[in-house]
């Protein structure tokens, strides 16, 4: 049973793992205690309503049918199929009376503390639909059933172990979306010097809690701010705004759920300037305030409409 300490430093409030906490059409996911990854497995028939979350959901089936319906699509993942659904994407999901599954979930902060996952930022942002024919498909769900085998052993570390794989994952998805990339390139586009760039990424990680600009950047590694700010987004798969943004957002999280520090402290050292700043841009990334999600994931107690999963 996972637990939160309360404002008062006295009673504690749990929110039982298998638990939904629901905001509107927000999910907040109840993790066991010292964990951000929740794999359920089920042969129980279930139907969620339309909702989102900020972690990334994965559905791996072994008998019958579960449908998916996202924004712009409907997915009927069948027998040896998977899906990753991102983070912070609404979706509703209907499955079949025979069907057997596993739904995994995990907070996706770690994929973009890895330097290199920027080359494959795009496709985390899309679902990503495996049949059984695929061959990597075949190869990514072998190894999200050792996640599923580790999740339920639960040895020592098992939250990190699982995080492992998951790397692996998605390390085997990124080599095949960049060979896929690369295929439909033309091959008039630029080279790009990786050294010169991931040390343009090293010195946004050192200085995105100062007031650092394109320009800064852009002077640091020598080149014009026009020049460095297409390059860059070509590199990174995202703007140069887009990732300090993310960086900023990224050392937040983290602040918000590891410490006790006031809001407008963690606002200042993340290098949002102002607490409004803070609350706004963090409720258009996480569909919720910077107290709401410590309420849920941090070290504090919090309310929240609870339903049991089905």
């Amino acid at each position: 049973m996972s637990s939160r300490r309360s404002d008062d430093g006295g009673r504690r409030e749990h929110f039982p793992p298998g638990f939904r906490i629901l905001n509107g059409k927000h999910e907040f996911i109840s993790y066991g205690e010292h964990a951000t990854i929740r794999i359920w497995p089920s042969n129980v028939a279930s139907f969620f309503e339309n909702h989102m979350h900020s972690a990334i959901e994965i559905i791996l089936v072994d008998r019958g049918e579960a449908i998916y319906h996202l924004p712009d699509e409907t997915y009927h993942v069948r027998t040896g199929e998977m899906l990753i659904v991102p983070s912070g994407m609404e979706h509703t999901l209907r499955e079949s009376e025979d069907t057997l599954r596993y739904i995994l979930l995990f907070e996706p902060e770690f994929l973009y503390t890895l330097r290199d996952i920027q080359h494959i930022s795009d496709m985390l942002q899309h679902p990503i639909y495996l049949r059984e024919q695929s061959e990597t498909g075949r190869q990514v769900r072998a190894l999200l059933m050792e996640a599923v085998a580790c999740y339920a052993q639960k040895p020592p570390l098992f939250n990190a172990r699982c995080y492992a794989i998951l790397t692996q994952a998605y390390a085997l998805l990124g080599e095949k979306y960049l060979q896929t990339v690369a295929e439909k390139t033309p091959a008039r586009r630029a080279v790009i010097d990786p050294e010169i760039m991931n040390s343009a990424i090293i010195y946004i990680g050192e200085h995105y809690m100062d007031p650092i600009s394109l320009d800064d950047v852009a002077g640091f590694v020598g080149f014009s701010k026009y020049y460095f700010s297409r390059t860059f987004k070509e590199f990174a798969g995202i703007s140069f705004s887009a990732y300090l943004l993310m960086t900023r957002l990224n050392a937040a999280v983290s602040q918000l759920v590891q410490t006790n520090l006031l809001i407008r402290d963690i606002a200042v050292s993340c290098g949002f300037g102002c607490v409004a700043t803070f609350n706004r841009v963090f409720r258009e990334s996480k569909n919720c305030t910077p107290t709401q999600f410590r309420t849920i994931y941090g070290m504090r107690s919090g309310s929240g409409a609870l339903r049991p999963l089905p």
